[in-house]
């Protein structure tokens, strides 16, 4: 008897029997029928001779399909193509003489069917009830499986689920293999792994799941984690460990010979894998582990070589989710048609942005839609904002300062440029750290033009932490990108010690009265009405950076602790006379500056740019 499992998710049947002639009808297949329906196992029995012309019907075909197992008695009969699944090939070779290629799959698949692993009965082998209470445990074993919940709207999944389950390689059955599913936070990592899980569930020996090992370990601590496992996969004969070390020990011991599938959700510490899922061996032959995590770094410190990185939905597949999300079905009125459009492009292709905005608008008309949005694109949602932020809150504190840097100011900057200005700001490597974001997947580097970018949510998320530094106060802050900030700042001579960064661009206007002008450079219309007074108190501003705009005033002081500088159109052909550019390492500036004396002052090894 072998036995086949299905890899669909939505079944009819949990066991399809399959089994042709008398021989068996009223014994081992009756009773095996029997003690699965008395188990509460949903079973199908094919009992039935073929119809004339050997054909499956297309009932029974379907039946097959929507059955989690197919048990098939006699498969000696079935490999050696013996009584009528002999005659029924005969019958083929003759039908289809022209098209044995055709023949010769069906011979090849029937054989492969034959050989799957099974079940063994013989007269003297033992008692038949016995044999047939194990075939029925072993089948509970598998299908308490239960598919578990992926989405409300699985939308997008079916093309990334492909791409995973090639990674996996489940025809290799002679190696455990490990793939790591990474990307921010929000991006749908669980979700694929939910729906790669239920896939292919059926194909393992033990199963286990485990959700959220973040949270779960700094709650509950690994050994926690190590038991659960243990439990899942093992069920009644599990053990219970008290320290890592014997945990990780009892893991290889009793799963070494076991295949297994294993999800460990929400990764984001090495010692987390070490005590899990420490090495192949730990695990049978065919194993398969799937480890979700923001960090791919850490995937790599772990050996994990095959990674997929979730990338957001793309315009349809948001346009669906918001949708489905909203409306809960696709009757959508027309007029809905331009906040959908504004709301797609607020996601960015985030899953979890476009679930709340549909959540929380479900019903709503089309002004509160719209009423509801300008509150998303001045505050990140709540729930939005804490799945963010535990990226940036697992980052060390320099590499908090300069993802904020990045996101504040610096988005859209070439990967050079950004690493030489935060070079010259912290005076220290910044490569290392820019690494990191990339790894947790906080900033990306748009290879065609190296640009830094990061996702819109990710910059409003880190921009929002700033921000309630000193919400009303923006002189309280320690970076100021906003030019109506700015400008309070300047002309109200608010300026503090918690400045570091000032970085001043204002957007283009369009010139009255002509709708396809634009002030791309200068914005000659904008001035900055000061007294020139309001940068003496920033004793820590490092880096000024002054894209446009005019200022009705020079600076009467600049600060000595400046190590980047660029002002396009500043105001003076001198600095300050108290300004002592000592620090100063990255300047642009316009040429006539150059005729200033206090350039003499400069370090040797300070980088000179100038601005026509």
């Amino acid at each position: 008897m072998a036995l086949a499992g299905s890899s669909a998710h939505a079944w009819t049947y949990d066991v399809f029997i399959s089994f042709r002639g008398q021989d068996t009808r009223y014994s081992f297949t009756g009773y095996l029928y029997e003690a699965l329906c008395n188990k509460g196992i949903h079973t199908f029995i094919d009992d039935e001779e073929l119809p004339k012309g050997d054909e499956i019907t297309p009932s029974l075909l379907s039946t097959i399909q929507e059955s989690r197992i197919s048990i098939l008695i006699d498969p000696f009969d079935v490999r050696h193509l013996n009584k009528s699944f002999g005659e029924a090939i005969a019958k083929h070779e003759e039908r289809f003489k022209n098209d044995m290629n055709k023949v010769q799959k069906w011979k090849k698949a029937l054989h492969q069917v034959a050989n799957l692993s099974g079940y063994h009965f013989k007269d003297g082998d033992g008692y038949e009830h016995e044999f047939v209470r194990n075939i029925v445990e072993d089948i509970s074993r598998k299908i308490r499986h239960v598919p578990l919940l992926v989405a409300d709207y699985p939308v997008g999944l079916e093309s990334r689920v492909s791409e995973v389950i090639s990674l996996l390689e489940i025809d290799s059955a002679d190696r455990v293999h490990m793939v790591g599913i990474h990307g921010m936070g929000g991006i749908g990592k669980t979700t694929l792994a939910l729906a790669v899980f239920n896939l292919i569930a059926d194909n393992f020996e033990g199963v286990c799941f485990l959700e959220n090992v973040r949270e779960n370990s700094s709650k509950y601590g690994l050994v926690h984690l190590q038991n659960n496992l243990l439990s899942k996969i093992l069920g009644k004969e599990g053990v219970q460990v008290e320290g890592v070390r014997e945990g990780g020990s009892q893991i290889q011991q009793r799963l070494c010979r076991k295949k297994v599938l294993l999800i460990l959700d929400d990764v984001d510490d090495r010692k987390q894998l070490q005590a899990i899922a420490g090495k192949l061996d730990w695990f049978g032959r065919g194993s398969r582990v799937i480890i979700t995590t923001r960090d791919a770094h850490l995937l790599k410190c772990h050996g994990v070589e095959s990674t997929y990185k979730v990338q957001g939905l793309n315009k349809e597949e948001s346009l669906q989710l918001l949708v489905e999300n909203a409306f809960k079905n696709d009757d959508v009125n027309p007029s809905y048609t331009d906040v959908l459009i504004r709301a797609i492009t607020y996601a960015s292709g985030l899953p979890l942005a476009l679930e709340v905005i549909g959540s929380h608008l479900f019903g709503k008309g089309i002004e509160e839609w719209k009423s509801a949005l300008n509150e998303f694109e001045k505050h990140l949602d709540n729930k939005i904002h804490k799945i963010l932020q535990v990226s940036f809150n697992a980052l060390g504190k320099q590499e908090q300062s300069v993802f904020l840097d990045i996101v504040c100011c610096f988005k859209g900057y070439t990967l050079v440029e950004v690493t030489d200005i935060l070079q010259a700001h912290y005076g220290s490597c910044m490569k290392y750290h820019i690494g990191v974001l990339l790894d947790k997947s906080l900033i990306n580097i748009n290879w065609c033009d190296t640009r830094v970018t990061t996702h819109d949510l990710i910059e409003d998320m880190g921009k929002e932490i700033v921000l309630k530094i000193s919400p009303k106060m923006p002189g309280k802050r320690s970076r100021l990108w906003f030019y109506e900030d700015i400008v309070k700042v300047l002309q109200d001579n608010q300026g503090t010690s918690a400045i570091e960064i000032i970085y001043l661009e204002f957007p283009l206007f369009e010139r009255e009265g002509d709708e396809d002008s634009l002030i791309k450079e200068g914005n000659k219309d904008v001035e900055v009405k000061w007294d020139g007074k309001a940068l003496k108190d920033m004793k820590n501003l490092k880096t000024l950076i002054v894209k446009n705009g005019c200022f009705s005033e020079s600076p009467k002081h600049l600060p000595n602790s400046l190590r980047v500088l660029e002002w396009r159109r500043y105001p003076s052909k001198y600095f300050p006379l108290d300004f002592q550019p000592k620090e100063l390492s990255i300047f642009k500036l316009p040429d006539i500056l150059f005729m200033s004396p206090k350039l003499d002052s400069l370090s040797k090894a300070s980088v000179v740019n100038s601005i026509s």
